[in-house]
């Protein structure tokens, strides 16, 4: 019977193209939805999820949903759903109900290894297709932060007549070194661990959890700043003689490790780590039809300022600056800033 489905719902979108050449057959999408379109079709607006996320905007756990929204409080409070029809969906490459290297190709089996390289702008296209379906022709807003910025800032370069104003929140217009360069611990981490099977272990049973572990507790110390974890952990140990900081990213391994798909986690990075909105195109952000709404967390260690500086500056546009001791999670822990800039952004 599978598993429970949640709140998402599910369209078929058919043989997508992809950048780097050849197409996925079979894609489907996974979404969830808060409001509806109005009779005039203008009040849509999309949040792209970043790298672990979901279409579990707002809401508690329950079957189907292990965990409660990622950005809970968003909605209603800066989104209204009485004003605004909100779309999220599950990211092309994902785990939670879109076609992913744990979906079953055609042949029956799961993907796994066989599955593409996509790219950023192969899952704004994912994007697109999921808007046809739902009779959007243009959205009010997209709304995204880190890897859902990446999408936020690719939509309305691919899609110029399809979006009103873009919201691109701790994010950049390129994967630098150093992000590659922390992503690549990360995927060997995955790749080393003797359940990877060259990621063909969705019929052995057992998963590359360890690996997976490891990735997370990489990742996220770059998710946080220096001086929260300073603040907050210190160098006291437990009473098992550890140190808190380290049975936090311990905690934070087990969590993801019981909700998301290694498979998943290393074609999203590699993802990420193609971005870039200058490929093919010269001067990008100077003639764009949107409106960009730019703004970087002021303690963001992995994607910092500047690189949004870098954006608002090709744009013309002024930089938002979300003030937080959190690092990288400010976009998503600092709810009134970036609520209050969310609702300003959407003023007609």
């Amino acid at each position: 019977m599978g598993d429970p489905v949640g709140a998402r719902q599910f369209v078929s979108v058919g043989e997508l193209p992809l950048e780097y050449g050849g197409t996925l057959p079979g894609v489907t999408i996974a979404y969830e939805t808060w409001g509806r379109l109005n009779a005039a079709g203008d009040n849509a607006v999309l949040i792209c999820h970043a790298l672990t996320g979901d279409a579990h905007v707002v809401g508690p756990a329950g079957p189907g949903q292990p965990t409660p929204g990622w950005w809970d409080g968003l909605i209603p409070a800066y989104l209204n759903p009485e004003d605004w029809y909100v779309v999220a969906a599950n990211v092309l490459g994902g785990c939670q109900g879109t076609t992913g290297p744990s979906s079953e190709a055609p042949d029956g089996r799961a993907w796994g290894s066989r599955f593409p390289a996509i790219t950023i702008r192969d899952q704004v296209a994912a994007e697109a297709a999921l808007a046809d379906q739902l009779g959007i022709d243009r959205w009010a807003a997209v709304i995204g932060g880190s890897m859902g910025g990446m999408r936020a800032l690719e939509w309305p370069l691919l899609y110029p007549s399809r979006v009103a104003t873009a919201v691109v929140l701790a994010s950049t217009g390129y994967a630098t070194a150093e992000q590659i360069a922390w992503c690549a611990p990360q995927l060997a981490a995955i790749e080393s661990d003797p359940h990877w099977h060259g990621g063909d272990y969705y019929a052995t049973g057992e998963a590359p959890v360890a690996g997976l572990g490891i990735a997370r507790r990489i990742a996220h110390v770059t998710y946080r700043s220096e001086y929260e974890l300073a603040t907050r952990f210190g160098r006291n140990p437990q009473g098992d003689g550890r140190f808190a900081v380290e049975s936090y990213l311990d905690h934070h391994a087990t969590k993801l490790a019981g909700r998301f798909d290694a498979g998943s986690y290393v074609v999203l990075t590699g993802a990420m780590n193609s971005h870039d909105i200058t490929r093919d195109r010269a001067s990008p952000l100077s003639n764009l039809h949107a409106k960009l709404v730019v703004a970087a967390v002021d303690s963001d260690r992995l994607y910092p300022a500047r690189l949004s500086t870098e954006l608002a500056e090709a744009a013309d546009v002024p930089l938002h600056l979300v003030k937080s001791p959190y690092g990288h999670d400010g976009f998503l822990l600092e709810l009134d800033q970036v609520g209050h800039l969310i609702a300003e952004a959407l003023i007609r």
